[in-house]
């Protein structure tokens, strides 16, 4: 059974633009919930608390209780906006769910034995995670909070397929029912890339050369460029 996750939330009837600029110069959170047969509510949060709440994966594909003036709904979190650079929280929305109607919810994947796979242990191959969360539908007492991919026994050249997934009874995935073509990857073990050792440079053949072998040439024109070397001290003085 999933764990319960408590949000505490006020009531508030002063709504616009004007309003919720107050409300977060307060240090609250403009929020509404919507949904569930009843009229849209507008709410507050506690930036801080629902700011740190915000930090766990539950916050995003979990029913969360949602205790507004001491009464309870169940809500799903639908819609964040953040501030563009600052840690900071504008608005949330929040749909309330029924017991007996289904819910469709992106829930994360979490990938294990990565690194006890053959795959996992072999320096050339690259795992990729095509996918890190998937879109459910279930009821909402069926709702997992994430959904677990066993890659014990991945080896390079496998491909894992989105209907590999283990799935609690009661939950499905809705993509699948559109036919093998959305059967899609979501991890994938192939060969990394080998750089190439860069060819050596013409130069560099000729680095065993000894300094010596000069050409006349070559000590010509040393001997020109320190004689101007001298001559140009000489007038300098």
């Amino acid at each position: 059974m999933a764990t319960e996750h408590k949000i505490t939330a006020t009531s508030r009837t002063d709504e616009g633009k004007g309003a919720s600029r107050r409300l977060r110069h307060a240090g609250q959170v403009p929020a509404i919930i919507y949904g569930g047969g009843a009229e849209p509510q507008s709410i507050q949060l506690e930036h801080e608390k629902t700011w740190l709440a915000s930090q766990n994966e539950w916050f995003y594909s979990s029913i969360l209780s949602l205790d507004v003036d001491g009464k309870a709904e169940q809500v799903l979190l639908r819609d964040m906006q953040r501030h563009p650079y600052r840690q900071q929280i504008m608005h949330l929305d929040f749909q309330r769910v029924r017991a007996g109607e289904k819910i469709r919810v992106s829930v994360p994947l979490h990938f294990l034995n990565e690194d006890a796979s053959p795959a996992g242990k072999a320096a050339d191959v690259v795992v990729s995670h095509e996918h890190n969360e998937v879109e459910v539908s279930c009821l909402p007492k069926d709702l997992p909070e994430y959904l677990e991919v066993d890659l014990g026994e991945l080896s390079l050249g496998d491909t894992v397929h989105l209907s590999e997934i283990k799935l609690p009874a009661g939950v499905e995935i809705p993509e699948l029912k559109l036919g093998k073509e959305h059967d899609v990857a979501i991890v994938v073990a192939r060969h990394g890339r080998v750089e190439e050792e860069p060819a050596a440079e013409e130069g560099e053949l000729d680095a065993d050369v000894p300094a010596t072998k000069v050409s006349d040439d070559d000590e010509d024109t040393g001997d020109s460029a320190a004689a101007e070397g001298e001559e140009g001290t000489g007038e300098d003085k």
